[in-house]
């Protein structure tokens, strides 16, 4: 498995590919239709693109199947391209009433982790903005290379204090198993499809 993992920046053919990543990994066709899933996940991957200095995608016989960006905080300037994709992408979903209901649950979600980085009262230095691994390749070895590469990029930047932002809906043990800290976390709740979800949300800080 491994000899067949390539390691290499973002290009532009790769989005069809990660949207799925993201689709299948936050599992956005069971919250919603398959239009509003499908520009769901353009909004995600447009709004992580948005908000990193350092992305690297796993590509496994030609087909990427595992992402993870990150940020250097100090040094961040978001690039026009991709804040413009990310703003059209935005204004498509909220076209649409089922769209703008599924926005709605993702910005309490941005409230929560804003809270939880607050509550934390600590400066970072970094943060890992996203990390997807396509759920056939949990347990590859994949995402372990990713999140190595990451470090490797944090060392690199001198960043010593970095944090991310996860929830029960995704494999966050891995994080403890890489050596990050878990800092703050929060219960809520949420109606979704009449039926009411209860989610924990994370903060975790590596160093």
């Amino acid at each position: 498995m491994k000899e067949q993992v390539i390691l290499r920046e973002f290009q532009e053919m790769d989005r069809k590919p990660l949207e799925d990543v993201i689709r299948k990994t936050w599992k956005y066709d069971e919250l919603t239709g398959p239009k509003t899933a499908k520009k769901l996940a353009e909004v995600y991957l447009n709004s992580c693109l948005a908000n990193q200095t350092y992305v690297q995608v796993a590509v496994l016989d030609g087909v990427p199947v595992g992402v993870i960006m990150g940020k250097n905080i100090k040094t961040y300037r978001c690039p026009l391209r991709y804040r413009i994709r990310q703003l059209l992408s935005v204004l498509s979903l909220y076209l649409t009433k089922e769209g703008r209901r599924i926005s709605n649950i993702f910005g309490r979600i941005n409230g929560i982790d804003q809270k939880l980085l607050k509550n934390s009262a600590k400066k970072y230095e970094g943060e890992i903005a996203f990390f997807a691994v396509d759920p056939r390749f949990r347990g590859s070895g994949i995402g372990k290379m990713l999140f190595q590469k990451m470090r490797a990029y944090m060392e690199r930047e001198k960043i010593r204090s970095f944090f991310l932002f996860t929830d029960t809906s995704c494999s966050y043990e891995f994080y403890e198993h890489q050596g990050m800290k878990r800092r703050q976390q929060h219960m809520d709740s949420f109606e979704i499809r009449n039926q009411t979800v209860e989610m924990k949300f994370f903060l975790y800080e590596g160093q």
